[in-house]
């Protein structure tokens, strides 16, 4: 289930998800895919940046202790 939150004269969405790990076999090894699920309601979302099929740039924030997903520019 989705929430609706504002701050200041911003609207986010946002909802609960998790973080998934689906192990896959390459070449004899078994290799950790992690994956995040990010639910209907905010891939729907007009404001929602991403397609399916962009290449992305996911950094560490160790500081905030997040994660940040970025669209892929030649700047990037």
């Amino acid at each position: 289930m989705g929430i609706v939150t504002h701050i200041s004269d911003t609207t986010l969405i946002e909802a609960k998800s998790k973080l998934m790990n689906r192990p896959s076999r390459s070449k004899g090894k078994m290799y950790d895919k992690y994956f995040v699920y990010i639910p209907s309601e905010v891939a729907r979302d007009s404001n929602f940046p991403f397609k399916s099929g962009d290449e992305v740039i996911v950094r560490i924030d160790t500081e905030n202790k997040c994660l940040i997903i970025k669209k892929h520019t030649e700047k990037s």
